[in-house]
């Protein structure tokens, strides 16, 4: 683990963000111990280099008070948990995400958590607070069975510790959910796996479900996921090549089935498959005339 300066620590997304809701971007970490196999943040286009080379941003948490009163008058979503996990096992010790949670709660700004990590239960009294604006917490599950997920996610808590802290999270009045993706084609992408991830998302409390039936893949993820398949999926790269060759967006051909039959499934159980953003206070006045 190294220490890293950083000129900023909230970035503005260029364009609208129609899935999570997020308008700005608060990485406290660059790289990520959890160590899945399929992860988009090696791409080469990011320069990163190999992820699991932990740099901890030592000023980040002095910038962030200034950074966020300069945005009190275009008050919108932070997201965190987009190029690696805000509670990957270095959170445990370091606690900048909880500290940062803080100064957002102070500064009243709404906030979107994504993770894989049960340590996120940790921070349930600051994440109500934020609530009074917005909180959501979503949980990354792409395997509703834990010998799967331990193989394609060997650094994250089981998938059954993620559902654990999610229904801890919801029992409190925390808006949480599932962001199902990727499936991976010829892996987890069954009809099985979508039923049971939905049903335990649904007995756990979760509001929604964001879904993506298939994988990304670029230059420098390509590789590892590649490498990875020879080493846990004997016979399946060959089959990655021969389907998908280097394109950027990998489906498997039961997409559309998958599709609805997580569709059906999630309005049966009443689960929402996408979420409710934040809106500032005066926006809803508006909806009221």
């Amino acid at each position: 683990m190294r220490y890293i300066e950083t000129k900023t620590i909230l970035s503005k997304l260029r364009t609208a963000d129609r899935w999570f809701g997020i308008a700005y971007n608060m990485n406290l970490y660059r790289g990520c111990q959890h160590g899945c196999i399929y992860c988009d943040t090696r791409s080469d286009c990011y320069g990163i280099g190999d992820i699991a080379q932990i740099a901890v941003k030592r000023n980040a948490l002095e910038l962030l008070p200034a950074e966020l009163r300069a945005r009190r008058k275009k008050r919108a979503t932070i997201g965190t948990g987009s190029m690696n996990d805000p509670y990957m096992p270095v959170e445990r010790e370091l606690r900048l995400t909880r500290r940062a949670l803080g100064m957002i709660a102070d500064e009243r700004f709404p906030v979107h958590v994504i993770t894989k990590s049960s340590l996120a239960e940790r921070d349930a009294d600051i994440l109500q607070e934020i609530s009074a604006t917005y909180a959501a917490v979503s949980f990354t599950v792409t395997c509703a069975d834990d010998t799967l997920s331990v193989r394609t996610e060997p650094g994250a808590p089981a998938s059954s510790e993620r559902f654990r802290a999610m229904a801890a999270l919801a029992a409190k009045g925390i808006y949480t959910g599932v962001t199902m993706m990727p499936l991976l084609p010829l892996i987890n992408d069954t009809r099985e796996n979508v039923e049971a991830i939905v049903r335990r998302a649904k007995d756990a409390g979760a509001s929604y479900i964001l879904p993506m039936f298939g994988v990304t893949l670029r230059s420098g993820s390509r590789e590892h996921f590649h490498a990875a398949l020879e080493r846990g999926f004997p016979g399946l790269k060959a089959r990655y090549e021969a389907c998908f060759g280097n394109r950027y967006e990998c489906f498997g051909p039961n997409c559309p089935a998958l599709d609805d039959t997580f569709r059906n499934l999630c309005a049966k159980l009443g689960i929402a498959t996408r979420m409710e953003f934040y809106r500032p206070a005066s926006a809803q006045q508006q909806t009221l005339f």
